[in-house]
């Protein structure tokens, strides 16, 4: 047992008998690194402090000290948010009783489930084995890790022949590592592999998601659809239906969708809330309070807790004419979140939309002012509400705040919002004027952006040089000398730190552009030959 001395384990369970238990059977098993969490909760706080070895899970979180959440939620929320690696072993403890239901529902599988009773002998081996595996893979998910994944795509190859019990899993990852290069129709020809020897659900759910990513909904939607009816509680697909179903112009259909999936599994904040968004969108402000509500009260001693989450159930309420509880939910978010500049901004926010319904318009532009404020020193708040907080502003003539606003969208490069998209908002207001100071803006902001990515190249600071040219072309997207920056920068930095696939899709991308837009650009050819040899030196392209 010498081998499991420098284990660390960490033990999640509500019952303080059962980690008593769990810590005595790990100590005769040779592991003596044993911490211990009651919830969901105290995990993530831990985690978020230190990695651990092996966590071994309860299933049912619900009983004493439980905080609603079930094992299996806090296993995609510790993935989500990347609170643990690929290499950190998950066991789920859990009765024979329900077995069937959480494997069944699992996309995000757990290294491995042990059912009660358990031995001391049993949770060792099982222990054991998921060590095994570990050391199998952990060569490619290092490489993985260092941001080689052509390199870990080869090596899945060669560990398969040398690992022959492990070949399904490596298989799996190296699928995975394809659409995370964006190589979707070689990952979908494995995971086609896959389902023509086993219909297993993981497979099933990632074909769908190599479908979705080459923008076929249709097809993609036909696979979900299947795939729900042979596992209707793979609550991954129903997401994704969800999304091909709003792609397709079909809010209505995704929204019966995701409360068909909140029906089975109903303690999962994300899909709760995007319920609560598509429910909104559909002027369903029943069904959206519904939803809002218990994303409020979930989160509510969640470390991932958004007070954007209460803005939704504001609007939901307004719109429902529910003055009073609207009031109650601003008193919550300011009480229970004070502190920051987003729930400054969101509890402004809220209370502008409260006072415009009850009819003080004074009191409704007062507020969004504070909001505008304090969106100019927020950080993280999503694009939806900012632009919901601009067609506020441009309601109340208030046109400065509202390109102030928006203005802080178009600056944030990971923002999935286009300038075309920004336009419009005050296209459709009726204000083409201030669509076109907002341009001449961010033509403006890209300049000086060139310049200062300038500064960082010589400087020596080639990443941050990148970073700074991307932000350039979020705000002027058609500008050609904005693009061939873009694309010269992106060489130089791969060329002197090594291939990074997403950047080198953008430079691919940036250069046929240019190439539509101007075959005769006198920057063109020369990008072209830099692009192939990187590619080549890298081993990319012959």
């Amino acid at each position: 047992m010498q081998e499991n001395a420098n284990l660390t384990v960490l033990v999640v369970d509500p019952n303080p008998g059962m980690r008593a238990s769990l810590q005595n059977m790990l100590n005769q098993a040779g592991i003596g690194k044993v911490e211990t969490a009651v919830n969901a909760s105290t995990a993530i706080k831990q985690l978020g402090k230190r990695s651990y070895d092996v966590i071994l899970c309860e299933y049912d979180l619900g009983g004493p000290g439980g905080d609603g959440q079930d094992g299996q939620q806090l296993l995609e929320d510790l993935r989500h948010h990347r609170l643990i690696t690929a290499s950190t072993i998950f066991i789920m403890l859990t009765s024979e009783g329900v077995y069937g239901k959480v494997v069944s529902a699992a996309e995000l599988t757990p290294t491995d489930y042990v059912l009660k009773p358990f031995t001391v002998d049993m949770l060792s081996g099982r222990i054991k084995r998921a060590l095994e595996r570990r050391t199998a893979l952990l060569p490619v998910w290092q490489l993985a890790a260092q941001g080689k994944p052509v390199e870990a795509i080869r090596a899945c190859g060669t560990a398969t022949l040398a690992n022959p019990r492990y070949a399904l899993d490596f298989l799996r990852l190296k699928a995975e590592l394809h659409v995370s290069v964006g190589e979707h129709a070689e990952a979908g020809a494995l995971y086609r592999d896959v389902l023509a020897e086993r219909p297993l659900g993981w497979a099933g759910l990632g074909l769908a998601r190599t479908m979705v990513a080459q923008g076929q909904f249709d097809e993609a939607r036909e696979t979900l659809e299947l795939l729900v009816q042979g596992n209707p509680r793979l609550m991954g697909a129903y997401d994704l239906l969800a999304r091909c179903h709003e792609q397709l112009g079909a809010s209505s259909e995704a929204q019966k969708i995701l409360e068909e999936a909140v029906s089975i599994s109903p303690h999962m904040v994300r899909r709760l809330r995007k319920l609560g968004e598509v429910a909104l969108e559909n002027g369903d402000a029943e069904a959206a309070e519904k939803s809002f509500k218990q994303v409020v009260s979930k989160a509510r001693y969640s470390d991932f807790r958004n007070p954007e989450d209460h803005v939704n159930l504001v609007k939901a309420l307004v719109t429902r004419g529910d003055v009073q509880g609207a009031s109650g939910v601003i008193r919550d978010l300011e009480r229970s979140l004070r502190g920051s500049s987003n729930a400054d901004a969101c509890k402004a926010y809220s209370s502008a939309l409260l006072h415009e319904k009850m009819g003080n318009v004074s009191a409704a532009v007062a507020e969004l002012q504070m909001a505008v404020s304090a969106t100019r020193a927020s950080s993280g708040l999503s694009s939806n509400l900012k632009i919901g907080l601009a067609q506020a502003c441009l309601e109340h003539q208030m046109d400065e705040q509202a390109s102030s606003v928006m203005m802080t969208v178009m600056a944030d490069a990971s923002s999935p919002v286009t300038v075309d998209q920004a336009m419009g908002v005050f296209v459709r207001a009726g204000r083409s004027d201030l669509a076109d100071g907002m341009g001449q803006q961010l033509r403006a902001q890209a300049q000086i952006l060139l310049g200062v990515a300038g500064e960082k190249r010589n400087m020596g600071d080639v990443r941050g040089a990148v970073q700074t040219l991307l932000e350039a072309l979020h705000m002027a997207p058609g500008n050609q000398q904005v693009m061939v920056a873009v694309a010269g920068g992106i060489l130089r930095q791969v060329n002197e730190l090594g291939w990074d696939h997403a950047l080198g899709e953008v430079a691919a991308e940036q250069v046929e552009r240019l190439r539509a837009m101007d075959a005769n650009h006198p920057r063109l050819a020369a990008l072209v030959e830099e692009f192939q040899l990187a590619k080549r030196k890298y081993g990319i392209a012959s």
